[in-house]
């Protein structure tokens, strides 16, 4: 078999099938595969078995894997490999606890590690075990989000910056209110630009993006609201209906993630790490 990459009819996305991650991956077929996720901002790669060694293996081929934004002392992972590696998955252990993390339900949109001077670059998920139904990952074009911002919108919010933060809640953004001081927070560019292709995106989330510098709060939650809608408008999503064996990467500079909710009684894990990136470049 020989790679093949195709393009999905989606606003972002391509498939790529006729490779073995374990075996195959020689400098030609790793750069086919890089450029089509510069170019497509989610890869889709069909059809892998990959222990956690290997698909840390991968991942280091695009940039170092990052230590998960989850303190250890609240981790339910017996092995992650120092921190890189967090099993998305409703799985129980002997006692009936949870044996992974974000185990259930729907997952807003958001950007991993948006909250930090450094965010991850890319988020990798790989697909073991599946319900029959649901469960699938929502990925949005922030390109895209940002073209559709009016322009008298995007005048106005030029240069400013937006509040990150983040407290492990699923669907529930942190209410700022109650002060930040154990909450995880930074503010980043609103609108940035991508290092790589030089393209501008919006960078902001329902589910970690709280204010918008040098405004009133009133005003600014309005068009943070407005701008939630623009994200998470139909037109600019793929939505991804896994496949056992899918080993699926997004671009987090360029696009926002969310989970659809799925049968808790039935099993759903996802193998996950992430890669550093930089800090974020302010669009010009």
């Amino acid at each position: 078999m020989s790679l093949t990459i195709k393009s999905f009819d989606a606003p972002l996305g391509a498939e790529i099938t006729g490779i073995d991650l374990r075996h195959d991956l020689d400098d030609q077929s790793f750069s086919k595969i890089e450029a089509a996720w510069h170019e497509h901002s989610v890869v889709v790669i069909r059809d892998q078995s990959l222990t956690k060694a290997d698909q840390i293996t991968f991942a280091n081929r695009l940039g170092p894997v990052s230590e998960r934004g989850l303190p250890a002392e609240k981790r339910k992972e017996d092995d992650d490999h120092g921190g890189t590696i967090m099993m998305i998955t409703n799985k129980r252990g002997a006692k009936g606890e949870f044996v992974g993390s974000v185990p259930e339900g729907e997952l807003w949109f958001h950007s991993d590690l948006s909250y930090r001077l450094v965010p991850d670059q890319a988020t990798m998920l790989h697909a073991l075990a599946l319900p029959k139904s649901g469960g699938n990952t929502m990925f949005a074009n922030m390109y895209k989000a940002y073209d559709n911002i009016p322009e008298a919108l995007k005048q106005k919010l030029s240069g400013r910056k937006v509040l990150h933060a983040y407290d492990f809640a699923t669907t529930a953004g942190v209410d700022i209110d109650q002060g930040l001081d154990n909450i995880q927070h930074f503010w980043q560019p609103l609108f940035i630009q991508h290092p790589i292709t030089g393209r501008t995106a919006l960078f902001a989330s329902r589910l970690m993006s709280a204010q918008i510098e040098d405004l009133e709060r009133e005003e600014s939650d309005s068009i943070l609201q407005e701008l939630f809608s623009i994200i998470e408008d139909p037109a600019i999503i793929y939505e991804h209906v896994w496949r056992l064996g899918d080993l699926v990467f997004c671009d987090n500079r360029c696009c926002t993630h969310a989970r659809r909710e799925f049968p808790m009684d039935e099993l759903r894990m996802l193998q996950r790490c992430t890669i550093q990136g930089a800090p974020m470049i302010a669009a010009a």
